[in-house]
């Protein structure tokens, strides 16, 4: 196989030695196209059968067959594909020898005229051959089906050559994040940046990647979440209503739904409460999906998904109850609901409080079963140190995750504005930390100094745009819609 593989790229470089013997650049600067396979397709979907005209254009792309020698050329570009007819009697003989030089995977433009084959292709009957970039390597003949599967993410542009959905997906990628931007804008958002680099790990329970900075003489972190700086811009008052879309980092497992470097959205509106993020999140996601994909029920799966708002809203204690029969609220001690959790077979450590094994609880018996979009709100105090206190009960929050096919793809708040009350919490946080927990957050002295300056009620709401992706485009791995996923490197 590697010396197939070595012979192939040998022949190669001999046809790349005899192109610039002609006097021929393998490796152009550019190419003035003006059309793309999808232009044409549609522009002449009508051409009837054996039907030539004048029309004039330039293509360029990848050649991805080569059949009678050269006479018939498929190209693909990043909208389609085209044939490209190359006959002796339009082109000069100098043209006729860069077409036998060319291999599958080069990449070339073609000028001419469009016709219709007698057999129904549409073609490029062209005049003139340009190489663009000489191609080395082989493409593999069957992608789909190499039994190392991780080498379609290790080698992705392989795999967008090769694969139409897989370029699919990605197009779609940046159109979803495109109509979430429109959406946005017309509800009158302002789009922003916060730091990459912070001093602490902060807005998230999650461990951090750290770093150090050799010209200050510092430790440094790569934030893990965009939140509390998004709340120093509402205190700032730069908008009523900010949002930035970034990437965030977390150095931890790996597995279908996470990657450690992933892209999140998140949101902050004042003078809202976590109702109105509720809103905003399911017509945003309708929106988008409307836009995209000109429907708001999408088949994940086995499952047909219906985005269309408004979607349920559950307590989360209220769930369980349903389910298990059990009411958490009845419990004042962690013991008692420790107790309680293990009688129905979830696993739960002795050191937990009573917050956290009512998220054990629902993440076992409640969440798998949340296929269709649901809010789930009220969450403990103990697990949610950036939320407002309940309204109605201060043994909870102001707070919803937004679940859909099983998963959570946003978490939403009426956000914390008390400094003193917001104090307490992260001291809370810190003494877990120092107690063992690395994800557990530290107390942010500049942000409590900016609540005291006073923030308005404010909602805000966050949202993983890659598994908003593998909703839209069914895809079933987040590494299915990061064009380059953390992977350990080969020895």
């Amino acid at each position: 196989m590697e010396t197939t593989h070595k012979s192939i790229r040998d022949t190669r470089v001999q046809k790349l030695t005899d192109l610039i013997d002609k006097g021929v650049n393998p490796y152009a600067y550019s190419y003035d196209k003006n059309a793309s396979a999808k232009f044409l397709q549609e522009k002449y979907k009508d051409l009837e059968a054996g039907i030539e005209t004048d029309d004039n254009y330039k293509v360029s792309g990848r050649i991805m067959a080569i059949r009678n020698s050269g006479m018939f050329i498929d190209l693909m570009d990043p909208t389609g594909k085209i044939q490209i007819f190359s006959h002796k009697e339009n082109l000069s003989e100098d043209q006729l020898a860069i077409v036998k030089l060319l291999d599958v995977g080069d990449i070339a433009g073609f000028e001419g005229t469009i016709r219709r084959t007698p057999r129904g292709e549409l073609s490029i009957k062209t005049t003139n051959v340009k190489i663009l970039s000489k191609s080395l390597i082989p493409l593999p003949e069957k992608f789909h089906g190499l039994t190392d599967v991780e080498i379609r993410y290790r080698q992705r542009y392989v795999d967008m050559i090769m694969n139409e959905d897989v370029r699919d997906t990605f197009q779609k990628r940046s159109l979803i994040i495109q109509k979430i931007r429109e959406y946005l804008a017309k509800q009158d958002f302002l789009e922003v940046e916060t730091p990459t680099l912070q001093t602490m790990a902060s807005g998230a329970n999650a461990r951090p990647f750290n770093t150090f900075h050799n010209a200050l003489d510092m430790d440094l972190t790569l934030r893990i979440a965009l939140e509390l700086y998004l709340k120093r811009l509402i205190v700032g008052g730069v908008s009523e209503r900010v949002y930035e879309i970034g990437k965030c980092f977390r150095n931890e497992g790996i597995d279908t739904r996470h990657n450690p470097e992933f892209t999140m959205i998140e949101l902050y509106q004042a003078y809202a409460d976590y109702n109105d993020m509720m809103t905003l999140t399911e017509n945003m996601v309708a929106y988008v999906a409307q836009e995209v994909l000109g429907t708001t029920k999408i088949q994940y799966g086995e499952n047909e998904i219906d985005l269309t708002p408004p979607w349920d809203r559950k307590t989360m204690l209220g769930s369980i109850k349903e389910v298990t029969g059990i009411d958490f609220l009845s419990f004042y001690t962690a013991q008692e609901a420790i107790e309680a959790a293990r009688k129905i077979n979830v696993h739960v450590d002795d050191n937990m409080n009573w917050g956290q094994v009512v998220e054990a609880v629902f993440e076992e018996k409640i969440e798998p079963s949340l296929i269709q979009p649901c809010h789930i709100i009220d969450y403990p105090r103990e697990i949610s140190p950036l939320a407002k206190i309940h309204r109605n009960n201060d043994r909870l929050t102001e707070r919803f995750e937004t679940r859909v096919n099983g998963w959570e793809i946003a978490n939403a708040f009426s956000e914390l504005t008390d400094p003193i009350d917001q104090r307490s919490r992260f001291e809370d946080q810190s003494k877990a930390k120092a107690e063992g927990d690395e994800e557990a957050m530290e107390i942010d002295e500049d942000f409590i100094n900016a609540l005291e300056h006073g923030m308005p009620p404010t909602g805000g709401m966050g949202m993983g745009i890659d598994r908003l992706v593998m909703l839209l485009t069914n895809s079933p791995s987040i590494r299915d819609v990061i064009a380059f996923p953390t992977l350990k490197p080969r020895a």
